[in-house]
């Protein structure tokens, strides 16, 4: 039987946020399509290319470990995820679709913003300075995409929702 150690918590982690952002990369462009905010579609469509080369990361640090690159359903992602699909179908249309987006796109990006924040601390931890950096590269543009969606918020899509 396997320790329940660091490592392990590590590896689940990692296997969690993999799958989140293969999700996430699924859902961006149907975020993009709804969006009526040409600056919101474009921060989408930019954060689904970095979504790309963020699972590169991922599986570049599954290497690093020895491990395949798999995901372990992530309940949470699922949870957010859905709630933009709610949105998407609610406000169709609605001059508020766009403020509703973007909310679930930030949540989306707190989550990620916790977990590689989280995944970077361990890895420093665990003595990988090769995944800390990996990691860290993640983190910043997690954190750049968050800012960028709250000056679209402050803007113009909130008080285009008003």
């Amino acid at each position: 039987m396997s320790e329940k150690d660091l490592n392990a918590l590590f590896l689940d982690t990692l296997k969690d946020i993999y799958y989140a952002e293969k999700q996430i990369y699924k859902s961006l462009p149907k975020m993009a399509k709804a969006a009526a905010s040409d600056k919101l579609r474009a921060a989408f469509e930019k954060h689904h290319d970095e979504t790309e080369g963020q699972i590169e990361r991922l599986e570049k640090i599954f290497e690093l470990l020895g491990k395949p690159a798999r995901g372990k359903k992530c309940d949470a992602i699922e949870g957010i995820l859905d709630e933009g699909k709610e949105i998407m179908e609610e406000y169709a249309d609605a001059p508020a679709l766009d403020a509703g987006l973007l909310a679930a796109a930030q949540a989306v990006e707190h989550y990620e913003i916790s977990r590689y924040g989280t995944l970077k601390a361990w890895a420093d931890k665990l003595n990988m300075p090769d995944a800390v950096k990996l990691l860290g590269q993640t983190l910043n543009e997690e954190k750049k995409t968050d800012e960028t969606l709250t000056s679209i918020a402050v803007s113009a899509v909130n008080a285009e929702a008003a």
